[in-house]
């Protein structure tokens, strides 16, 4: 694995960057195709939108310059950029004097069977609940212990994700993907504004589909939705789209409306 620390190449880390102590920062998991990192104007917004609701000064010009030439370097694979707050002492208060710390990881690509893209997946019924807290929502925060909680639920291969809901009950993610429904026609998928990641593909494909008419819908969704629906799927920003073919009791097919966007996906990831 090749890793930057501040733009230039390291493998260690302060031990009071506030990252480590407190899970202070943000994170960005970027797909890398022949030197060029994919989606990268809606991952640089997301950032961007996140430093400024944690108060986080990243200077995002060099940010984008240091992805560009790591990306560049990398040639093909995933990097994984990290912004912490920086260093800081002993407390919860951040020191004012702390300058943010840029992170940079790169690898290869994951691989992931074929048949999860073209013939669906099933997923695991995770017993971990996501908490609500608004202030956090949408991000893509580095305090991910929901996930790994949820992750560590399953360890049978017939599951390739797993379906997470919030304290309430309601449908809200994959562990490390966006879901979506299709009925009638309409594609839908969860509110975040009370908790819950807003992925770039999740965002991507809503502008994609209201590009092409299809009618969208973000709104609660319950589980009583999920057996009318037509169609279900999930989608990220590093393997696309998967159709689900079952969770639970539930059984689904892999319908026109997911194919389309699957194929836009694909395009746009350049696979």
């Amino acid at each position: 694995m090749t890793s930057w620390i501040d733009g230039r190449p390291a493998d260690s880390l302060s031990v009071t960057d506030r990252g480590l102590a407190y899970g202070d920062g943000l994170f960005e998991t970027i797909a890398v195709k022949s030197g060029r990192p994919l989606l990268l104007e809606r991952h640089l917004q997301r950032l961007a939108s996140g430093c400024r609701r944690l108060s986080i000064a990243a200077d995002q010009a060099l940010i984008h310059s240091e992805l560009l030439s790591f990306a560049a370097q990398l040639g093909d694979g995933v990097m994984k950029l990290i912004v912490t707050r920086g260093d800081s002492l002993r407390g919860y208060a951040p020191a004012p004097q702390a300058q943010p710390r840029r992170i940079l990881q790169g690898g290869p690509a994951p691989v992931y069977p074929q048949a999860h893209g073209e013939l669906g997946v099933t997923l695991f019924a995770c017993a971990t609940r996501l908490a609500e807290q608004p202030l956090l929502a949408g991000l893509k925060h580095l305090n991910r212990l929901e996930q790994v909680l949820a992750r560590s639920e399953w360890q049978d291969t017939a599951y390739a994700e797993g379906l997470m809901c919030d304290t309430a009950g309601r449908v809200v993610e994959g562990v490390y993907s966006n879901l979506f429904l299709v009925k009638n026609g309409v594609l839908l998928t969860a509110d975040l504004s009370r908790c819950g990641v807003a992925g770039v593909m999740r965002a991507e494909l809503l502008a994609q589909a209201q590009a092409l008419g299809i009618a969208t819908e973000v709104r609660d969704i319950q589980m009583t939705d999920l057996e009318p629906a037509d169609e279900v799927f999930l989608c990220n920003s590093v393997y696309g789209v998967w159709p689900v073919k079952g969770f639970a009791q539930l059984n689904w097919s892999v319908g026109p409306l997911t194919r389309k966007l699957r194929g836009i996906a694909r395009a746009l990831l350049d696979v």
